[in-house]
């Protein structure tokens, strides 16, 4: 017996996706016209600074001091990813929870995706800090593909089990 429920496709998600990417490309661009490298601009003293960096390794600039073959190993991964995201995303069905969540971290995936193949670097411009205790520097991209891991480990605990 089959499921009579209509399958519906979350591929109209993608315009956030989109959205993602060109606010990410923007802020970036307009970090990387506006600050100084390296210069932190305090926006919340003891707290934010915008402080442009160029990232050319992962995560927490893993790998960046490496002699440059992570470039295009971290462009073929994301690239993969994203691949990998878009069918999950057209496989699922009417859960708009994991959709957004799924097109969160594509978004991102792209936005630094572009950074690492046209510039060679990911620009970095979120700049956290408390004490003495600085957060790695980040981007909008950065950002959703975080908010998006969180969505999807919730997700996990959202459904119930099938044992």
């Amino acid at each position: 017996m089959s499921d009579s429920t209509p399958q519906k496709s979350m591929l109209g998600w993608l315009w956030l996706a989109v959205l993602v990417v060109v606010l990410d490309l923007f802020t970036k661009y307009l970090a990387s016209s506006s600050l100084d490298y390296a210069i932190s601009v305090p926006v919340i003293p003891g707290f934010f600074n915008l402080t442009l960096l160029h990232n050319t390794g992962a995560a927490f600039s893993f790998l960046a001091d490496e002699a440059g073959w992570q470039r295009w190993f971290f462009a073929a991964l994301a690239a993969g990813v994203s691949v990998v995201l878009v069918r999950w995303l057209a496989a699922i069905n009417r859960d708009h929870w994991l959709a957004i969540s799924i097109v969160l971290v594509l978004g991102g995936a792209l936005g630094n995706l572009y950074d690492r193949v046209v510039l060679g670097y990911v620009v970095d411009f979120l700049h956290f800090y408390w004490g003495n205790y600085h957060f790695p520097a980040f981007n909008l991209a950065d950002s959703a593909i975080s908010v998006g891991a969180v969505m999807m480990a919730i997700d996990v605990f959202r459904k119930p089990s099938d044992a």
